[in-house]
């Protein structure tokens, strides 16, 4: 496949508020295209204010794909999103449009635009209810020691944190009777059938990074965070958003063990590290063009920027 039979695709990421939905919305505009998540968290359904979903105010009538499309107990996996993803793109393209990645999980971006043909692996959904129950019941800590157990490398890996992801690798080890990590590598590059330029956003002053984190979070308890937090928690949702930051923090609020200020706080350090989390990701990726931006850049001047890398990368 040559470059020219290959679909231009823009992607925008970085670490979270780093103004990524204005600027895929502003590139959209510019070069007549619609958006595509690259969110592990925005596909579920009722969890706007904690993911950070767009609002139609801010879509500003362009389209938005693989947004709250599924229900809390429903497992949606890596190769899930680059089959929909993939979709998304042909029919984005075949009329006419521009497709445009946006969104901060960088194994859903690289994984897609690198073309990773995922080996096939068989489901165990009542082990995965059962390690989930297990997490919940012991704690994070506890489920990523029996990951280390089993794969320590995987374990090396995945952070205590992100449970879903855990309880595959371990599911995966059960089930296959193989490590996890070896399998993985058992995933396969084919040729990628698009022509890319993956933009990154940081800024030159962390802690302008962490003043537009902490005004974030005061923003969604304001839209309501709280209200929907209890809503999902009640429900029993939690575990399946145990990785959805606003949520987890708040729940020694709902069981009264810890006053709302803290809680609150508590979200803002937790987002801080996921954004750390999130750049050493992103910057092992050398194909990345960083914008490093200050807090007096406004959506126009940063839209400018990246015209100018696009039309650089001869993408288009």
């Amino acid at each position: 496949m040559t470059v020219k039979e290959k679909i231009p695709v823009i992607a925008v990421v970085g670490p979270t508020a780093s103004g990524k939905t204005a600027l895929g919305v502003s590139l959209a505009e510019y070069f007549n295209g619609e958006v595509i998540s690259a969110d592990s968290m925005q596909i579920y359904k009722g969890m706007s204010i904690a993911t950070a979903k767009p609002t139609l105010e801010e879509m500003k009538g362009i389209p938005h794909h693989l947004i709250g499309f599924l229900d809390l107990d429903q497992y949606f996996s890596v190769a899930d999103y680059v089959k929909m993803a993939g979709d998304s793109i042909a029919d984005i393209y075949k009329r006419g449009k521009q497709p445009i990645i946006v969104g901060g999980t960088g194994l859903y971006v690289s994984s897609l635009l690198e073309n990773i043909q995922f080996a096939e692996t068989k489901s165990n959904p009542l082990l995965r209810e059962k390690l989930t129950a297990f997490a919940k019941e012991n704690g994070a800590e506890m489920l990523h020691n029996k990951l280390k157990e089993l794969d320590p490398e995987a374990a090396e890996n995945i952070h205590p944190n992100n449970i879903v992801r855990v309880v595959r690798a371990i599911e995966v080890c059960i089930e296959t009777g193989e490590k996890f990590s070896t399998h993985k590598a058992h995933s396969r590059l084919s040729q990628t059938p698009y022509n890319y330029c993956i933009i990154g956003l940081d800024y030159k002053n962390r802690d302008d990074l962490y003043e537009r984190i902490n005004t974030r979070v005061d923003r969604m308890i304001e839209c309501g965070l709280i209200d929907e937090a209890y809503a999902v928690w009640s429900n029993g949702g939690i575990k399946t958003a145990s990785n959805a930051i606003g949520y987890k923090e708040l729940v020694p609020y709902f069981e009264k063990v810890k006053d709302l200020d803290a809680c609150i706080d508590e979200i803002k350090l937790q987002t801080r590290h996921y954004a750390k989390r999130q750049l050493t990701w992103f910057r092992k990726n050398k194909q990345i063009q960083w914008l490093i931006l200050d807090k007096s850049d406004n959506l126009k001047k940063i839209q400018e920027k990246c015209i100018k890398v696009i039309a650089k990368s001869k993408v288009l």
